[in-house]
């Protein structure tokens, strides 16, 4: 579903992603995980077109993004660590308002269905969005993805800033959408949710994908591990 192909990017000087072989299948969570500068937003921009690359592709369902920008974004779902949404409409006033942007609308009801699926409370729904916390406003971007049939989801530390209780939700949801066979690339710092909600772990440091891991094949001390031995150890002896 998502695949890239010796995928670069470079800014001036820097060399962000250097060569990123990466892919995500139907009913994946893959979790990117590594510190700041470690290439995870820069890896999610790419596959958004939010910026293009200097080598390599980005493709969504077998299409370079670069080259069909408008048709593998119908596909793609992103959900910031910010959700923005429009403070003074309400829940189903946006979800109606971004699923209609993307060519798909439902009746009342369906659009509710989503809300709930999401698990945002009934009463909710006709509440002005300005009003939400942030895990609220993270369930309103999801039912927008569902609204949307997206068939991947794009997701840059979504749960930053949740408390135990949200973030536990927000997991639930993606795994979810997981059986739904959607594809899910989270740029995350959590190794803990990583471990419980992903599927497959990307370790990242210095624009290179360092170590992929199953999860089903390691603990959290396992992940733990592994991952402080990658920030911590000698970057040159992975170059290329």
């Amino acid at each position: 579903m998502l695949e890239a192909i010796n995928l670069k990017k470079t800014f001036g000087d820097y060399d962000a992603l250097k060569g990123l072989d990466l892919k995500v299948n139907p009913g994946d969570i893959y979790c990117l995980l590594g510190a700041n500068g470690a290439g995870k937003t820069t890896t999610i921009n790419l596959f958004l077109n939010f910026i293009h690359p200097t080598a390599g592709k980005a493709e969504v369902c077998g299409i370079d993004v670069t080259e069909q920008p408008l048709e593998t974004k119908k596909l793609l779902a992103y959900i910031p660590e910010q959700v923005m949404l429009y403070g003074n409409l309400t829940a189903l006033e946006n979800l109606r308002y971004f699923a209609q942007l993307g060519g798909h609308d439902y009746t009342e009801t369906e659009y509710k269905s989503f809300l709930d699926r999401c698990g945002l409370q009934s009463g909710a729904y006709i509440q002005r969005v300005h009003q939400f916390s942030k895990g609220m406003r993270q369930k309103v971007g999801v039912a927008i993805a569902l609204a949307k049939q997206a068939k991947a989801l794009l997701l840059d530390e979504p749960t930053s800033g949740l408390d135990p209780k949200a973030s536990n939700e927000f997991s639930a949801l993606l795994i979810q959408l997981k059986g739904d066979d959607a594809s899910i690339l989270m740029a995350t710092h959590d190794l803990f949710r990583a471990k419980e909600t992903g599927t497959r772990i990307g370790i990242m440091r210095e624009g290179r994908m360092m170590q992929e891991l199953g999860t089903d094949d390691v603990s959290h001390a396992d992940i733990e591990r592994i991952y402080l031995e990658h920030m911590h150890g000698d970057s040159s002896k992975y170059a290329a």
